[in-house]
């Protein structure tokens, strides 16, 4: 697999680490989430969004590939948790703004 973009690198460590703050820092100040149909937006959001998985899932994050894309990357990965089938491989679609993340959709 190809080295994940630094700030792609810093979110899956963050993410894997549990740490909404640290994962929060990843983004811009305006940045998007959106996930199981909900959409957070800034990164007080972006933490109580990240908090609240983390609690709900507790899961990591494993990345299987990466397609550069035109201002950011589709980051594949097999996700582990507390959920039904403990295992689901989901795309992480990221703009990138500098060394920040701009916009994160994820997806199965």
């Amino acid at each position: 697999m190809n080295t994940l973009p630094t700030p792609i690198a810093a979110y899956v460590a963050a993410s894997n680490a549990r740490d909404p703050q640290a994962i929060a820092a990843c983004f811009t100040p305006d940045a998007t989430v959106r996930d199981e149909g909900g959409v957070h937006q800034g990164r007080a959001q972006i933490a109580s969004w990240a908090r609240e998985t983390g609690q709900r899932y507790r899961s990591t994050i494993e990345p299987a590939a990466i397609d550069e894309l035109d201002g950011g990357a589709r980051l594949q990965a097999v996700v582990r948790g507390d959920f039904p089938g403990n295992e689901v491989r989901l795309a992480f679609r990221f703009t990138l703004a500098g060394d920040h993340i701009a916009a994160l959709e994820i997806a199965p």
